[in-house]
């Protein structure tokens, strides 16, 4: 018998995940053997900001609507089965991808719609800007650490939305030769979305930047590289 499952990724202390992060794979299995039983990409808007953000919830309001990204499954069963569903997401960001899995049983003809089954993502996605990697200089080498953070669904971090930088303390490791130098703190850019630093690097070898974005409120933690040469 057909049976519709509506599966959906949510950012943490965000919205949800959509096409604007590349969407989410989703794969269902059955719990005890394996199988496939079905698979697909989450696709849509992360919802509307309103609702998910500011509206207090009620037990049976609904947080999705009709755009909201989601994937819809159908199962052709015949009797009860324990269903897998394992979530990759924001899948357009393979340096945050993560991976998130909840387990349930599935009735046949028994739609599980609405909402649907909401599995949160913890995390922040960071992505280096700038140098890009394997970047060759000249010692001294002066240049700019440029980095994106923003929360699992791509929404903006700025002043005047529900993510304002100053809070997610962004700072990265700064190894030499493979041996810790230093940490440093970068600051907001005044541009959505956008942290860096500058400095300058006055002995030749090789440099290895990781970055991380977290917040000390909610947890969630967000890491990328970039490295650098320096030479004569």
């Amino acid at each position: 018998m057909k049976t519709r499952i509506t599966i959906r990724a949510k950012a943490e202390d965000a919205k949800f995940i959509g096409t604007s992060m590349g969407g989410a794979l989703v794969v269902l299995k059955d719990a005890l053997s394996g199988e496939i039983l079905s698979r697909g990409m989450i696709k849509g808007s992360t919802g509307n900001t309103q609702r998910i953000m500011k509206t207090p919830w009620a037990r049976g309001n609904r947080l999705s609507d009709e755009k909201t990204a989601a994937f819809v499954a159908e199962l052709d069963l015949d009797e009860p089965r324990l269903v897998e569903i394992v979530v990759h997401a924001p899948y357009g960001q393979p340096q945050a991808l993560a991976r998130a899995s909840v387990t349930t049983w599935v009735v046949p003809g028994k739609d599980i719609l609405g909402d649907g089954i909401v599995i949160d993502f913890p995390g922040l996605v960071v992505r280096v800007c700038e140098p890009p990697a394997h970047t060759f200089l000249k010692v001294p080498a002066s240049l700019t650490l440029r980095v994106s953070v923003t929360p699992m669904c791509g929404c903006p971090v700025d002043m005047k939305t529900f993510w304002p930088p100053d809070a997610y303390e962004v700072a990265t490791y700064l190894k030499k030769d493979g041996q810790l130098r230093e940490i440093l703190p970068l600051s907001f850019c005044q541009k959505t979305n956008c942290f860096a630093t500058d400095l300058t690097l006055e002995e030749t070898g090789d440099y290895e930047f990781i970055v991380y974005a977290y917040d000390p409120k909610t947890g969630n933690t967000g890491v990328d590289k970039t490295t650098v040469v320096v030479t004569k």
